[in-house]
């Protein structure tokens, strides 16, 4: 009897997790995307600098095995094991892998969500693209965050020839090691890029972009890379959530309401302690959730995580980039690749990843390095968000039992004809009595 299996999103994590299912021949893998083409995220500031498409045929990254549903899922029926499509269409499963990803936060920042420009989907770089080109060399550009979007998408259009100003809100690539930001800011210095550190956009507008420094800055196109937001499918089915609204699970990436649901990329919130979004964690984190689904239906135990990061690839422009070492834990240190080494790198993590997803497509298991989550690192967080949630149980548990205790006394008070006081004051005579 075959294992109906649903992944939700045709991105890195979901691609992982589809291909990796079909290394069982009696499973059934469908996977609903909402565009017939897989997305390279990590190459966007590429598509809107036009120096590449950032798409790739699912013909060459998904198993021949996996059935394409170009669709979106609308709601998660988990009690009656089935998804509500856009389209009016039902599918059942008996397993559902929740990889719906992310895209760019809503913008609380007056005039953001009407003037500012995101670049975190497929549809907002391309809309982004006409703009860009349409917009004189000497017209300035303003890019708001400094993260690696941000980063790349500057130096990619000063490279150019446009004039950028990257408004950073702190620091310039807060990620970074101060060694591997000095040699960013190196790198953009000479691309031209003016950087603005510590000052947030306080309201945008279709020409200006005004600073919390009190200065006004000329803006013919703002691009907007503040925060990661995700998709709200997983609360508007019921399915508990993190403050962001990334599907909780536990470690082994299982939905804390439903064995049958388990998440992976950006939308998993493990333990309510999240990795980094980031393609880095979202393949290792698809292959955990495809081994966690295949572990139930062999009813064997599913392995928790036990992965670690290796740093953070940046490009900065076609010329040079930076690979950041971490360690595990995904704390940056002082070493990194700048330059053209460091731009050689990035092209080569990017030709990688598809390469994987190939690999895994045409040979299911054989990826082997889903490791993500930081070892000692991360069982250290673990520990104390079991201590602080065993502290505060307990505190709860006294304060009821406080609360229980008062009442019983006031309901044996009342049970004998004893009125309570007020501390401090005598009792009357009548009650005395």
């Amino acid at each position: 009897m075959n294992t109906e299996v649903l992944v939700i999103g045709g991105g890195y994590a979901g691609v992982m997790a589809a291909n990796r299912l079909t290394l069982r021949d009696d499973v059934t893998v469908t996977l609903i995307n909402p565009r017939p083409d897989f997305v390279e995220r990590i190459r966007l500031h590429q598509l809107v600098g036009g120096t590449h498409p950032a798409v790739v045929e699912y013909r060459k990254v998904l198993a021949e095995g996996v059935r394409l549903v170009v669709d979106t899922v609308s709601r998660i029926d988990a009690d009656g094991r089935e998804v509500a499509l856009a389209s009016g269409g039902t599918l059942g499963y008996d397993y559902l892998v929740y990889a719906v990803g992310s895209g760019s936060a809503d913008p609380s920042v007056p005039g953001a969500a009407e003037f500012a420009h995101p670049i975190a989907t497929l549809e907002d770089a391309e809309r982004l693209r006409p703009l860009v080109e349409t917009v004189s060399a000497a017209a300035p550009v303003t890019i708001v965050g400094a993260g690696p979007t941000g980063i790349e998408t500057a130096a990619e259009l000063a490279e150019q020839g446009h004039a950028v100003t990257l408004v950073c809100g702190g620091v310039l690539g807060p990620y970074l090691h101060r060694k591997g930001r000095r040699s960013v800011a190196r790198r953009l210095a000479g691309l031209g890029v003016t950087v603005v550190e510590g000052v947030r956009v306080t309201a945008v507008s279709g020409d200006s972009v005004w600073l919390s420094d009190g200065r006004t800055l000329p803006s013919a196109l703002t691009v907007w890379t503040v925060g990661f937001g995700v998709p709200d499918l997983a609360a508007r089915s019921g399915l508990t959530t993190d403050a962001l609204g990334r599907l909780l699970t536990d470690e082994t990436l299982t939905s804390v309401d439903d064995e049958r649901i388990v998440a992976a990329g950006d939308s998993a919130a493990p333990s309510d302690l999240p990795l980094r979004m980031s393609c880095q964690a979202a393949i290792p984190l698809g292959a955990r959730a495809a081994d966690t689904v295949l572990s139930r239906i062999e009813q064997e135990v599913p392995a928790p995580l036990n992965e670690a990061f290796a740093g953070q690839c940046i490009s900065l422009g076609r010329g040079a980039g930076i690979f950041q070492f971490a360690r595990r834990s995904d704390v940056a240190v002082g070493v990194h690749i700048g330059g053209r080494p460091g731009a050689r790198v990035k092209e080569f993590v990017c030709q990688g990843i598809i390469k994987h997803l190939a690999g895994e497509a045409g040979k299911p298991g054989s990826y082997r390095l889903h490791k993500v989550s930081g070892g000692p690192a991360r069982q250290a967080q673990l520990d104390a968000r079991r201590a602080e949630t065993a502290a505060a149980s307990k505190s709860t548990t006294a304060s009821e039992s406080t609360t229980a205790s008062e009442s019983t006394t006031a309901s044996e008070s009342a049970t004998t004809g004893e009125t309570a006081t007020t501390a401090g004051t005598a009792p009357t005579v009548e009650q005395m009595v």
